[in-house]
C-alpha cells in the first residue's frame, strides 16, 4: 500500500480499534507552537508526539541538532500512545508532511509497516469541514516490541567515506540556497558536505502542498538509478526524510538518513564543507 493516505481514507477508518493517528505538528521557529495547536483542536482521538522532547534525543557535543531518540525510551513513548505491531498508524502535520515523515521514518525503523501519513495535513482537513475535537484522548497502554533496522541509518563515518570516494549518492534535502552556501539561517556553517547532490524536500510536493504520484516521483528522481545506495540528510535529519519517503514511494529500496546531517558534518573540525555547484 501507498506511504501517504488521502484525508478521506483517514475520514472513513476514523474509529477503527486499530487505528492510532498521531499529530506531528511543530514549528522550528517556536517548539511549543505544535503542542497549543493540537491542544486547541485537532483530529479526534490524534495524540500527539513532540519532535524535540519525544522524538529525538538531547543535543550533544556532535548528532545533530534533532538526534535520533534513545530506542528503549521511544519504545516506551509509543507504549504509552498504546501503539503496538498491530496498530495502522496514520501520522499528520501541517508542515507539508516534514515532521510526519520524521515520525513515519522512526517507526520504518523499528520495523512497523502498517504507519502512513496523511496527505495535504492538518489545514486541509479542516477546510473540508470534517471533524476536530479539543478532546485529549486517553490510550490504554501497550507493549511495543520493536524489530530495529539498523541498516536504515548512517553515522558520520559512512558519509565521510561517501564523500571522499564516492559509492553511495549523497542527497542535500535543504533548500538551494543552504546547499550552495549563500545562507544559513539554522547552523555555524554554510555549504553542503562534498559530493552530494541537491534535492530540496518540498519539491516531491505539488502546487496544491499534495504529494505527488509514484510515476511522476520516478520520473523527478530518473539521474538516480534504483540499484544506487542513497544517503539523504538535510540540517538536522528531519526535512531529509519526506525525500526518504518519496524515494520509497517512488520504488527505492536502498536508502539510508544521515540523521545528524549538517549540524553534525559541521561539529567536526575535520570534515570539508563545499560550496557553490557540485
Amino acid at each position: 500500500m501507498e506511504p501517504v493516505v488521502s484525508i478521506r481514507w483517514l475520514l472513513a477508518r476514523l474509529f477503527e480499534p486499530e487505528m492510532v493517528i498521531v499529530d506531528c505538528r511543530f514549528l522550528l521557529s517556536d517548539p511549543q507552537a505544535g503542542r497549543t495547536a493540537y491542544t486547541e483542536d485537532h483530529i479526534p482521538g490524534a495524540i500527539y508526539l513532540h519532535l524535540e522532547e519525544q522524538l529525538s534525543s538531547p543535543i550533544g557535543t556532535h548528532g545533530g541538532r534533532h538526534p535520533l531518540p534513545d530506542i528503549t525510551e521511544l519504545i516506551y513513548t509509543l507504549s504509552k500512545a498504546g501503539i503496538n505491531r498491530d496498530s495502522i498508524v496514520v501520522a499528520y502535520d501541517d508542515q507539508g508532511g516534514a515532521m510526519a515523515s520524521r515520525f513515519w521514518w522512526l517507526l520504518r525503523y523499528l520495523g512497523h509497516e502498517r504507519v502512513y501519513l496523511m496527505d495535504e495535513g492538518y489545514s486541509a482537513w479542516k477546510k473540508a469541514s470534517f471533524p476536530v475535537s479539543a478532546h485529549q484522548a486517553v490510550r490504554i497502554p501497550s507493549q511495543y516490541v520493536a524489530d530495529v533496522q539498523h541498516d536504515m541509518v548512517v553515522g558520520v563515518e559512512e558519509v565521510r567515506a561517501a564523500s571522499i570516494n564516492g559509492g553511495p549518492l549523497l542527497v542535500d534535502s535543504r533548500e538551494p540556497r543552504r546547499y550552495l552556501g549563500l545562507e544559513e539561517p539554522m547552523d555555524a556553517k554554510a555549504g553542503h558536505i562534498p559530493r552530494a547532490v541537491n534535492k530540496f524536500w518540498k519539491d516531491v510536493l505539488d502546487d496544491e502542498g499534495r504529494w505527488k504520484s509514484s510515476a511522476v516521483l520516478k520520473e523527478q528522481f530518473a539521474d538516480i538509478t534504483q540499484e544506487q545506495e542513497v544517503i539523504v540528510y538535510c540540517g538536522s535529519g528531519v526535512t531529509a526524510c519526506p525525500n526518504i519517503l518519496a524515494l520509497h514511494k517512488a520504488g527505492y529500496e536502498h536508502v539510508k538518513l544521515y540523521a545528524g546531517s549538517w549540524s553534525d558534518w559541521i561539529s567536526y573540525e575535520g570534515n570539508v564543507v563545499a560550496t557553490g555547484e557540485e
